[in-house]
């Protein structure tokens, strides 16, 4: 099976790109931070640094994703890019707690902060961050890029925030606001991390792709012309872009040929409404059930049933192929 990302290239150096200019910045909010007294630019320059590490991770799952599969990775290295997105929603997660932690104590004992030089720096990681943010945007969609993206985001906002704050701090002197600055960047922090945890454990723990609902699923298959009864019905993520499914599907005692077309009907189906591309689908004989004496077709009653299974690949072309091949299971 093989498996291709595109614009893999252009990603990786968007992601490059990125993650130099964070490195710059960070180096100018950790001096201006310490010369300015300013925890605000401090937590920033910490916010960045969890932004550096989310870039540098993205750009290593990217370059993995473009791994071929092989004999021991079959379904290729998508996951990596999932694990990325995870990692860094968990450093942000620390960065918060550790943030929140020092505006506790910068409020306990204020610090003098100088406000020019807050507004100077912050006005520079607005335009700096809202730049990156629109790189990350063009370069892609998948969950490895949106927790980067995320990331840039927030740190747009968090630093425009820290401009507002140094302008009252320079109007009315109450240097409390540099903490409580601190506080609601950690808060955002936090409520920009919550999403990409819940969907990055939901695809490593394969559950139902989130907007997807396995009712509407198997109330389409049965739509299909020929298809009698779906179940054992599963959907999972191989990565965030990148959908599975396998079921057992009841039909008609036909020919292989006929079935053949249902199949068909049924991943065009799948592919059209749900972007499902990567299915196994298993025939079951109604016939051979009620000729076994049965009272349901189920089957455990028949002696022999069909399975097909089809594997839709996306060779880069836009669409679909598909492989399939039947076998009889004897009791």
């Amino acid at each position: 099976m093989h498996i291709h990302t595109h614009g893999g290239k252009r990603t990786s150096l968007m992601l490059q790109f990125s993650a130099v200019a964070t490195l710059l910045y960070i180096a100018i909010l950790l001096v201006a931070g310490y010369r300015a007294h300013s925890l605000a630019l401090l937590s920033e320059a910490g916010h960045n640094f969890s932004d550096l590490l989310a870039l540098l991770l993205s750009w290593f799952a990217v370059w993995v994703q473009e791994r071929p599969a092989d004999a021991d990775r079959t379904y290729g290295y998508h996951r990596a890019g999932v694990l990325a997105a995870f990692v860094n929603a968990m450093t942000l997660v620390i960065i918060a707690a550790w943030i929140a932690w020092e505006a506790i104590e910068r409020l306990r004992n204020p610090v003098e902060v100088h406000p020019n030089l807050m507004m100077v720096v912050s006005a520079i990681g607005v335009v700096l961050n809202g730049i990156i943010a629109f790189v990350l945007m063009r370069a892609g969609s998948d969950v490895n890029l949106r927790s980067a993206i995320l990331h840039q985001v927030g740190d747009t906002l968090s630093t425009a925030a820290v401009l507002v704050g140094g302008a009252i701090i320079y109007f009315s002197g109450k240097f409390w606001v540099d903490p409580a600055l601190s506080f609601g960047i950690a808060a955002l922090i936090l409520w920009s991390s919550f999403g990409i945890v819940r969907e990055t454990l939901n695809i490593l723990l394969e559950g139902t792709p989130r907007g997807l609902s396995l009712a509407d699923i198997t109330k389409e298959i049965c739509g299909t012309e020929g298809v009698l009864d779906v179940h054992d019905l599963h959907v999972w993520s191989l990565g965030s872009e990148m959908r599975a499914l396998s079921c057992h599907i009841t039909i008609a005692d036909i020919p292989p040929s006929e079935s053949a077309a249902i199949l068909k009907a049924v991943n065009d189906r799948l592919g059209k409404r749900f972007h499902i591309h990567h299915t196994t689908v298993q025939f079951e004989h109604m016939e051979c059930a009620i000729q076994d004496g049965c009272a349901m077709p189920t089957p455990e009653c028949c002696s022999g049933q069909e399975a097909a299974h089809s594997h839709a690949h996306d060779h880069g072309d836009g669409h679909p192929h598909e492989h399939e091949h039947g076998h009889m299971h004897h009791d």
